[in-house]
């Protein structure tokens, strides 16, 4: 399964879903690679000091790249591996933009290393732009996490209507996995009331489980480390696992 992670409004919990649904996967023996392109970066430096990063996504999506095989490097967590970003990746829509194949760059690397894996998580940035669409693409299933907020649905009627075209021509096969609520505070009235109107726009496409609004997730990039080395007892390490579990059921 390739498993884009996508929605072009920020700070709804994207990057923190990609570092660790990637580790609960790899902790459930599937070979994992994390694949960051966002150009921000966040889930390269969970993993890796930025300093150390030499080659990047971005090197390999550019004409006449390099492999993505060049690029890999291992992760603290056994059986996961990451793809990184550098911010030099803001530069590749301008380089994509009028090239015949700019929406099949990922999808065509992909090609090469998808049968060395399980799962392929990709982190996305928050815009609908060619670097999403080239998630999008190259994907196999989405996953939307949508923060329990009040304007939680605003945004994601574009999505979906890319998302729509995408399976017209570029990738018919694609799959929408699910919704995923995050930063829910269960003990507020306005959570339970946006959890139910998440739950009345996409129905059975809304994942049992819940991400709640945690401190032990905030840390966790800062330490370098996936929640469950660094707080495994906290409810960030259960919920994560347990939608791990429903991706894999549902995959």
């Amino acid at each position: 399964m390739i498993l884009a992670i996508a929605n072009q409004k920020g700070g709804v919990g994207k990057t923190t879903t990609a570092i660790n649904l990637a580790a609960a996967l790899s902790n459930h023996g599937k070979k994992t690679l994390l694949l960051d392109l966002d150009p921000q970066a966040n889930a390269s430096i969970s993993f890796l000091d930025i300093n150390s990063i030499n080659k990047s996504i971005y090197d390999s999506l550019v004409e006449g790249g390099c492999e993505l095989r060049e690029i890999i490097r291992k992760s603290s967590v056994p059986k996961l591996d990451l793809v990184p970003a550098k911010i030099s990746l803001a530069k590749l829509e301008s380089n994509l933009v009028g090239q015949f194949d700019a929406h099949f760059r990922l999808k065509d690397r992909l090609n090469a290393i998808c049968s060395d894996y399980d799962m392929i998580v990709i982190d996305t940035p928050p815009t609908l732009g060619l670097i999403t669409v080239n998630a999008l693409v190259a994907c196999s299933h989405l996953l939307i996490p949508i923060q329990s907020s009040y304007f939680a649905l605003e945004g994601t009627d574009d999505l979906l209507e890319t998302v729509k075209k995408i399976k017209l021509r570029a990738n018919p096969g694609l799959e929408m996995l699910g919704v995923l609520i995050t930063l829910h505070d269960k003990r507020t009235i306005l959570g339970k009331d946006i959890r139910s109107r998440i739950s009345e726009t996409f129905g059975s496409k809304v994942f049992d489980t819940v991400i709640s609004r945690s401190v032990r997730l905030e840390e966790s990039p800062a330490y370098k480390e996936p929640i469950f080395s660094h707080a495994p007892n906290s409810s960030g390490a259960t919920e994560y696992t347990k939608l791990s579990e429903e991706v894999l059921n549902r995959g």
